[in-house]
């Protein structure tokens, strides 16, 4: 008896231990009992457990546990064409929660990557239709909001059958393919290097034009200088002769005597020099007469 009240108890421990369930917080947990989802029997309506601790039939129910955050599907860019036929990669991002858990399981099993993909592709159409109707000019100038709202409204729809809300649609950044955006680098570098030929032959141009200016005014600056210098010297030589001339007449002497001194100053000059003259020609008259007068 011993024995059986032992094995009696481990049982409904099992037992009891089996029927119970704990639901952590951000998740939400339904009940699988002969492979259907278990629902309400008064509404009809997917019986859905909020986070604490529930009681379930053991051996006979199962608990599927689903994440009810909202979740971010951030995925490789994507290749959409416009109404140009021109291609566009493009980074978006889809922020989503689950709306019907019992919807979401049939659907995907309660397999994320799996609910992901197929939401990836929803949104992606909704994407690809909206792009396929809007010019890249549209696109990136004014209309990438109204591109969103419009591509959540299609993908919300559709993702219905997943048992999935779709909370937002996000384009993060919109290139162009690398052979396009090379293509397009090429021929902008080309049309600058033109515009810089164009701009750099008309500096030279302007520069020779400023340079021919200057050197004309420069002529014309250093002929007025010169005809200039020519007219101070010619009245500064005429003055200076007149001041000869004025002294000469007051005492031709003494005037004659002031020019041989300088004549002798200046011949004098240098201890180097040599001068072999006659002792008594004209050029010593001054030093050869007495008391500095001449004999004559």
């Amino acid at each position: 008896m011993k024995n059986l009240a032992i094995i009696i108890i481990v049982i409904l421990a099992v037992l009891s231990t089996g029927a119970l369930f704990t639901v952590k917080e951000g998740e939400r947990a339904i009940v699988i009992q002969f492979g259907k989802v278990q629902r309400d029997d008064a509404s009809g309506e997917t019986r859905v457990f909020e986070p604490g601790l529930h009681f379930k039939i053991p051996f006979i129910d199962t608990v599927k546990k689903l994440d009810a955050r909202i979740q971010t599907l951030d995925d490789q860019p994507d290749r959409f064409v416009t109404s140009e036929k021109k291609d566009l990669i493009v980074d978006s991002y889809v922020k989503w929660r689950i709306e019907d858990f019992a919807t979401y399981y049939l659907s995907t099993g309660g397999n994320k990557l799996q609910a992901e993909a197929l939401l990836k592709q929803k949104v992606n159409n909704g994407l690809r239709s909206e792009f396929g109707t809007r010019t890249i000019a549209q696109i990136v100038s004014g209309e990438r909001t109204a591109l969103m709202d419009s591509a959540m409204e299609q993908a919300s729809t559709s993702s219905n059958e997943l048992g999935i809300a779709i909370v937002d649609v996000r384009v993060k950044q919109i290139n162009l393919p690398t052979e396009v955006s090379n293509s397009i680098f090429q021929r902008m570098r080309a049309e600058r290097a033109a515009v810089a030929r164009e701009h750099r032959s008309e500096g030279q141009e302007q520069a020779e034009v400023i340079r021919a200016d200057i050197d004309a005014k420069v002529t014309v600056m250093l002929a007025e200088a010169e005809r200039n210098l020519r007219q101070v010297r010619g009245e500064g030589d005429a003055l200076a002769a007149q001041i000869y001339a004025d002294a000469y007449s007051q005492n031709a002497e003494f005037y004659s005597f002031l020019r041989s001194m300088d004549a002798y100053v200046q011949s004098f000059n240098s201890k180097q020099d040599i001068l072999v003259v006659e002792p008594d020609s004209e050029f010593f008259r001054f030093m050869n007469s007495k008391n500095g007068r001449s004999d004559n």
